[in-house]
């Protein structure tokens, strides 16, 4: 049997929406935590109605909330709420990502949190952090992906795009989570540390637009979207070939790209010329080795070309689209596939990226909605009498 889980024995309570704190609560429990998902009675997460590919169920909600158990609770009804205290006096931690205002109205704002929980981590994952024009808005990914320029830099010229993966959510609530773990280990130090942390959207995605941010404040430019290439480097595209796939290819220095001019393409004379020595120069005549290396791999194929790169010690991959993904090799190789059981039955699912040597990741169910209210409630110590008292004012909907 596996070790424990880093986070063994760390309970995380939830009050969580589409993707973001599910992530961050995801995450927390592939590393061992206990997640009770405290859901309105009413629906639940609403990504659970997004689609119903899988078998029923929605392909995001079974991305983000395997492991997890499911109480039911309407928090607007003084009974739900006398539940969730109680579920919080037993939690290290609770993680949040409701409309700006609502945990406030709730009577769950950080003040108080620290009066009635003092030894409570609470997390709060927002669109725009407070202070600003902006704080009170909505925020979804695609919003802020847009607010925060990085649609700007995706795409091609004069059409731009949403990066497809929801990089804001994603990236958000993995801070939140490495926020968490910080703050555990501070207190497992015996230092009092911060009881609140806020991780927002805008800020996630300024993070992640550093070198596009940096760039254009120094130079003035605002660099134009490559689809597949890059602005910083060059050449670094992807490129048809003969058999009717695509390569990319990769260069991120100059000793790169003078393997790649004269072991790959056979160009010493590409390699030689002064245009192209440095990356600036290659930068701005892009188009020229673009053109060059579109009609060198036009001549061969996938395997060829990738055999070739590999033998330059050239930074190569085969652009694939979902479907091919499923079935790859890379993943089927190193075993990175698991069946969770889920309300429609068992599903794939992949292992979390962390390889932790002789941890096995729980890869829990994906819980119905309200599945585990009966449960928790017993494990509380609530008496059938005393939880029927609960349902009658309200606190299960």
């Amino acid at each position: 049997m596996g070790r424990e889980g880093p986070l063994a024995g760390i309970t995380v309570v939830t009050l969580e929406q589409a993707v973001s704190a599910p992530m961050c609560t995801r995450t927390l429990g592939d590393f061992g935590a206990r997640v009770i998902k405290v859901e309105n009675p009413r629906g639940g997460d609403f990504a659970r109605h997004y689609d119903d590919v899988v078998g029923g169920l929605a392909a995001h909600f079974v991305w983000a909330n395997r492991g997890k158990e499911s109480v039911a609770l309407d928090l607007k009804s003084p009974a739900g709420m006398e539940v969730l205290h109680r579920l919080l006096d037993r939690a290290e931690v609770l993680v949040s990502n409701l409309t700006p205002g609502s945990l406030s109205q709730l009577g769950l704002s950080v003040q108080d949190l620290e009066a009635r929980h003092p030894d409570l981590i609470h997390v709060g994952i927002d669109g725009y952090g407070s202070g600003g024009p902006l704080s009170h808005k909505r925020a979804y990914d695609l919003l802020v992906q847009a607010e925060s320029g990085a649609c700007a830099v995706t795409g091609s010229p004069g059409h731009p795009a949403k990066p497809g993966p929801p990089v804001a959510d994603v990236s958000s609530g993995l801070y939140a989570a490495l926020s968490v773990m910080a703050l555990l280990y501070d207190r497992e130090r015996g230092r009092r540390a911060p009881a609140s942390v806020t991780v927002s959207l805008f800020d996630t995605m300024a993070e992640l637009m550093g070198y596009p941010l940096t760039y254009t404040r120094h130079s003035g430019v605002e660099q134009q979207p490559l689809g597949m290439s890059s602005p910083a480097v060059a050449p670094y595209g992807a490129y048809p070939t003969a058999d009717g796939q695509t390569v990319v290819l990769g260069t991120t220095n100059d000793r790169e790209w003078d393997r790649l001019a004269r072991e790959l393409l056979g160009r010493p004379d590409l390699a030689d010329d002064d245009r192209f020595r440095g990356n600036a120069g290659r930068v701005a005549h892009r188009a020229v080795l673009d053109a060059e290396i579109t009609a060198w791999c036009a001549r061969h194929g996938l395997a060829d070309v990738q055999d070739r790169a590999d033998a330059a010690g050239i930074g190569n991959a085969r652009y694939n689209t979902p479907g091919e993904v499923l079935a790859h090799p890379q993943l089927a190789a190193r075993d990175r596939w698991r069946e969770i059981d889920t309300p429609a039955g068992p599903v794939p699912a992949l292992l979390p990226p962390p390889v932790i040597d002789g941890y096995d990741p729980p890869m829990g169910a994906v819980p119905a909605l309200g599945q585990h209210t009966d449960a928790l409630l017993a494990e509380l110590g609530l008496s059938e009498r005393e939880i029927a008292g609960l349902r009658e004012r309200g606190a299960f909907g």
